[in-house]
């Protein structure tokens, strides 16, 4: 995936009309509820199972679902969405990670060998998953980005990780003990998945909690500090806007024709999972990119991006377009 440039190129500049849609800080708050993400600090003991069952019960939501499974006895950041929010869910099992955590080294050791190890796990390494995981046990490039030693007490390490997707701790901290003489991860804490880190989340109490005084008070605002808008959960993917008469032909499964296009973030290149928004910042769908920002600005013919998850329902907006869109044109509000 292109990395976010924080530089936006625009098309055309064209209005979004107050008849449709809605902005997601202005949503009722039952909608808000129905395109929910929490960003949950996940307790030791539960599994992540578990937790989003819990949320679920706690919001009375009718399904609720969990992105990046933590085990039993880790805790921390475990994005939990609400029934249509659980639609993005998949996009961030895609995003990285970062950790902090303890490891037990099995023998003695100088600093300047544990600060030679963990340098060698820095950058494209070769991990086999553990036995107890949940994908093929084969072995499979991952990415770590950083891997920092915070500080040692005798065998015990506290380190700092930072981690592309599918990349196991627990077999990283095994993996840089052997370097040791031996080693074994003995705490895990995330601390980021994506765009959520440890310093926004909430406590299923915090969670239940904001129900509780939501149901004597009927303020709203502790709900919506505990539970996000679902676009705050691609805020880590790259950006395309459209005009009001594209949004329903996305809704409908068709490709975006590079006409309904007003602005798109300039890093966006073929084959990017990017976040197609409306121009009130509403998220319509996540798709495939298939044509370049640069070349998707001047492009007067063509598709440039076909959706893979639509998130707006059908309907938000009115039907604009005809069998021309086939060609690549769509009718204005």
């Amino acid at each position: 995936m292109s990395p976010l440039t924080g530089e936006i190129l625009t098309r055309k500049d064209e209005e979004t009309s107050d008849k449709y849609g809605c902005r997601p800080e202005s949503r009722a708050l039952s909608r808000h509820l129905e395109f929910g993400v929490i960003n949950v600090d996940k307790p030791a003991g539960p599994t992540s199972h578990q937790v989003a069952d819990w949320v679920k019960k706690i919001t009375g939501a009718k399904k609720a679902g969990h992105s990046g499974t933590l085990d039993p006895n880790v805790t921390g950041v475990l994005p939990t969405a609400l029934n249509s929010g659980t639609k993005v869910l998949q996009t961030l099992l895609l995003a990285g990670k970062e950790y902090v955590g303890t490891m037990r080294v099995h023998k003695d050791f100088s600093e300047g060998d544990l600060k030679a190890a963990a340098e060698e796990f820095v950058g494209t390494i070769m991990q086999k998953p553990p036995v107890r995981s949940a994908v093929k046990r084969q072995i499979r490039p991952r990415n770590v980005y950083s891997l920092e030693i915070i500080e040692t007490d005798g065998r015990t390490v506290l380190f700092r990780t930072s981690v592309e997707a599918g990349t196991y701790i627990r077999k990283l901290c095994h993996d840089l003990g052997e370097k040791l003489g031996g080693g074994n991860m003995t705490e895990l804490r995330r601390t980021r998945a994506g765009p959520f880190f440890e310093r926004d989340s909430v406590t299923l109490h915090d969670l239940k909690d904001a129900f509780e005084d939501f149901k004597e008070t009927a303020d709203e605002r502790e709900i919506r500090k505990a539970i996000l808008p679902i676009e705050s959960a691609v805020s880590h993917l790259p950006k395309l806007w459209i005009q009001d008469g594209a949004i329903e032909a996305v809704c409908s499964g068709a490709p975006l024709a590079a006409v309904g296009v007003t602005k798109m973030d300039s890093g966006i290149v073929p084959g990017d999972t990017i976040s197609i928004f409306s121009g009130k910042d509403e998220l319509v769908a996540v798709a495939t990119s298939s044509a370049s920002a640069t070349d998707a600005i001047s492009m007067k013919r063509g598709f440039v991006a076909k959706p893979l998850r639509v998130v707006m329902p059908s309907g938000t907006y009115p039907r604009m377009w005809s069998k021309k869109a086939r060609a690549g044109e769509y009718a204005k509000p």
